[in-house]
């Protein structure tokens, strides 16, 4: 037999099979059992188990599998260390721990207790595999090591383990090198986090499998749709738009999905046979609970204006005409209350539409749940919840959302608003303007009947040219130049409640309006060709004072007159283009003369039209005080008012805007560096903007607070404005002065420290450590200051507000 040698490599290994002691000389090993090799001899290895180090023996080498080492030598001694990352040290760590006691509650019969831990331990196993694959990116692998942490301490809680303390990286405490008080405040964070983490796993609210950790952490929910099939006897083409909508509120709430169906019933893209995927995002969790929830599918024909009509003339082709809609309740896939699996499929009948009703109250019935018989026609669809952004979802359920599947967004901004210039590709730079048709009152003029009443609608510059594709009706539907609305037949008043994006770059939406022009359609081919434009409204995207357009319903003038006239920007641009209160009244025939040599363009009195727009931008504002603040280059001279009324702008606008406020107040900071004046003003809007970000409302934008200061914040002088003004306010109050500010202070400081650190440490980089004695000056006088305060013997609220 050949002689035992030391190990050099094979230090470290984990038995993955059960060895029995059949020898004297054996060392029996379970599976999971860690040892230290020693030496080696023709496919045995010598050591011992790290469970009893005093118990040495020999075990066949195949039944160890090897793992990475570091070796320190200590005298004669050898110390080793594995080479795994620390955060999977102690998932291994946790997991024996946890195996020990999940025998003992088998045993005892603790069912319940039993399965809770089983679960967490596969979820453990799952998530150290994801850590030991190095393919995570760093804000990926930062998310998963807190929601480790978070299932370990929540196990360790249930199973009367030791609470371990973490520091912000999720790294462990150590005694020696951390201070008592900042070890307590890390203690009392932990504890705090898991009696929510227990109140939400015992709340008699149900979730999904798999909600309980990640989507109660999540703040961003989203519902994958796979369209399986559709079969509808229709015999012309179809658009399907799909979305979500709130019977409450009566109203859709995301953006639609478009399936352009064929009449050979296949998708017309038949590369998306079999592909119909869509992920309905950034819903929150003030959506999941609605009291209800649905998913409508309003299903339009495209082709002749009546089915019934005979090929034996010529039709007029191309009309848009409402078919039916389909609904379905999705409160309890939502909820959690019953299981979302993509592999199960769900039926939902198509409701036909009757004579003279429209699409939105064909969906308001609907949604009452009356039986119908379908015969067969209708969807069939998957659910299924995904929980965390898009990035997340993506890497999370590969096999489901790929670069291929369509994104609706909620027609209204995410609970969280990302920073998108550094966030992720896409991030949340948004500009988008939800544009609905709502309604419209159209008399029959000369005609016998009410018109068939089709609005087309473009966006067209200051000249009136038509901006190209920027208008889209939904996800998965490429963008068009023009939109064309469903055709009622003979119906003087119509319900359109159509949604559409207008999607303008923003260097361009000072300049651009929608333009809304009607006409009659007529099922006659011949006839519906001589059929002109009858009236023509518009509206600007900005308003005058550089606001963008407000939102809300919008009522519009109608305008009537010549059909060149009526497409002339230089002719109707300069017309109010709302009814106001005094011009709700305007009368039919009432005329506006552009020029002496210009046509009147007369007001259809008779007839209305009223729009609803939606604003979704982090880039335009529709408050003119934050605008002030934003744009404060182009009037200097009333940057004081408008810091002042920064206070005053609702604590929701601001928040959208948070990159782009703080940009502009250290902007201001950095380019009145040699001067004071604004310093008091600055430091105090920056108090209020670090006080709605601590607001329960606002929470979860702590993370784009902490994301501006340590990749976007670029202010390296900012830090001695900051603590000077700070300085000044805690000197004032500890000569017992009156200091108004200086509570909502003392509840930022967290804050303004972390930018003052970050601004001295951009300085130092850049000009290579200098003026480190100053640095050093200003926070001693800060803290003296400090420190005279709190021995301060005077009373009142400054003080006892800490």
């Amino acid at each position: 037999m050949a002689p035992w040698l030391p190990t050099k490599e094979e230090k470290y290994g984990v038995a993955v099979w059960n060895f029995p002691r059949t020898k004297e000389h054996h060392l029996p090993l379970q599976i999971g059992e860690m040892v230290h090799i020693l030496q080696a001899s023709e496919g045995w290895y010598c050591g011992y188990s790290l469970r009893n180090r005093a118990a040495w023996g020999i075990f066949p080498a195949s039944l160890i599998r090897l793992k990475g080492t570091v070796v320190e030598q200590r005298g004669a001694e050898e110390s080793v260390v594995p080479a795994e990352m620390p955060m999977v040290q102690e998932i291994t760590t946790t997991l024996r721990e946890w195996a020990t006691i999940w025998k003992q509650l088998y045993v005892a019969g603790q069912t319940e207790r039993y399965g809770q831990v089983k679960r967490m331990m596969q979820e453990l196993m799952e998530q150290r595999s994801q850590l030991l694959s190095g393919t995570l990116p760093k804000d990926q692998l930062l998310r998963l090591r807190k929601e480790v942490t978070g299932k370990m301490d929540y196990g360790n809680k249930i199973l009367a383990l030791d609470l371990v303390v973490r520091d912000e990286d999720e790294n462990i405490l150590d005694p020696d090198r951390t201070s008592v008080i900042s070890l307590f405040q890390a203690h009392r964070r932990a504890a705090q986090t898991l009696s929510r983490r227990i109140q939400e796993e015992t709340s008699p609210q149900p979730r999904a499998p798999g909600h309980g950790a990640h989507g109660a952490a999540s703040p961003s929910h989203n519902l994958y749709l796979c369209v399986r099939n559709f079969v509808c006897h229709i015999g012309e083409e179809a658009q399907l738009f799909m979305a979500l909508y709130d019977p409450g509120e009566q109203r859709i709430i995301s953006e639609n999905y478009v399936i352009r169906w064929a009449s050979t019933g296949v998708p017309q893209d038949i590369e998306l046979l079999n592909n119909l995927k869509v992920v309905f995002t950034d819903l929150g969790s003030t959506d999941l609970q609605r009291e209800r929830l649905f998913l409508v599918c309003q299903i339009i024909r495209v082709g002749r204006m009546d089915l019934r009509d005979s090929h034996s003339r010529k039709l007029s082709t191309g009309l848009r005409r409402p078919f039916g809609i389909s609904v379905m309740d999705i409160t309890d896939i939502t909820k959690g209350t019953c299981d979302s699996d993509e592999d199960k499929q769900h039926f939902i009948p198509v409701h036909l539409v009757a004579d003279g009703d429209f699409l939105h109250n064909m969906i308001r019935k609907a949604v009452e749940g009356k039986d119908i018989n379908h015969k067969g026609q209708g969807l069939w669809v998957s659910l299924k919840m995904l929980w965390g952004d898009l990035s997340q979802v993506r890497k999370d359920h590969p096999h489901l959302v790929d670069r291929g599947t369509a994104v609706a967004r909620k027609l209204g901004y995410p609970e969280v608003i990302m920073p998108g210039k550094w966030h992720k590709p896409g991030g949340d730079v948004r500009n988008d303007i939800y544009l609905t048709l709502v309604q419209g009152e159209f008399d029959k003029g000369n005609k016998k009947t009410q018109k068939n009443v089709e609005v087309t609608v473009c966006v067209c510059d200051e000249a009136g040219n038509v901006v190209q594709n920027v208008i889209q009706a939904g996800a998965g539907d490429s963008p068009t130049s023009h939109y064309r609305s469903v055709v009622y037949y003979q119906q003087r008043h119509q319900r359109w409640m159509e949604t559409l994006k207008i999607a303008v770059p923003i260097e361009d939406v000072h300049r651009t309006h929608l333009r809304f022009t009607f006409r009659h359609r007529s099922s006659s081919d011949s006839k519906d060709r001589s059929e002109r434009i009858f009236s023509m409204a518009f509206v600007r995207l900005m308003c005058p004072d550089g606001t963008t357009l407000r939102d809300g319903e919008h009522d519009l003038v109608l305008y009537k007159g010549d059909n060149k006239k009526l497409e002339d920007a230089a002719v109707y641009l300069s017309l109010p283009s709302e009814r106001s209160l005094s011009e709700s009244k305007l009368l039919s025939g009432s005329s506006f003369r552009v020029s002496s040599s210009a046509p009147a363009l007369a007001v259809s009195g008779r007839d209305s039209f009223q729009i609803s727009t939606l604003v979704c931008s982090t880039k335009l504002t529709q408050n003119v005080n934050l605008l002030g603040l934003l744009k404060w280059r182009s009037k200097p001279s009333l940057l004081r008012g408008n810091l002042q009324k920064l206070m005053n702008v609702d604590g929701g606008e601001v928040i959208k805007f948070l990159q782009d406020t703080l940009d502009a107040l250290f902007s201001i900071m950095m380019e009145h560096s040699e001067t004071d004046i604004y310093d008091t003003l600055v430091f105090d809007a920056l108090v209020f903007i670090v006080g709605l970000v601590a607001d329960r409302k606002f929470q979860h934008f702590n993370t784009v607070l902490e994301a501006y200061i340590r990749q976007h914040f670029s202010a390296t002088l900012a830090y001695k404005k900051l603590l000077s003004v700070l300085t000044q306010y805690v000197e004032q109050a500890g000569r017992g002065e009156p200091c108004e500010p200086l509570p909502r202070t003392f509840k930022a400081l967290e804050y303004l420290f972390k930018f003052i650190v970050r601004s001295r440490r951009l300085f130092a980089q850049l000009y290579e450590g200098k003026e480190m004695a100053e640095f050093q000056h200003s926070l001693q006088r800060f803290f003296l200051a400090l420190n005279q305060l709190m021995k301060s013997p005077l009373e009142g609220p400054t003080l006892l507000s800490q």
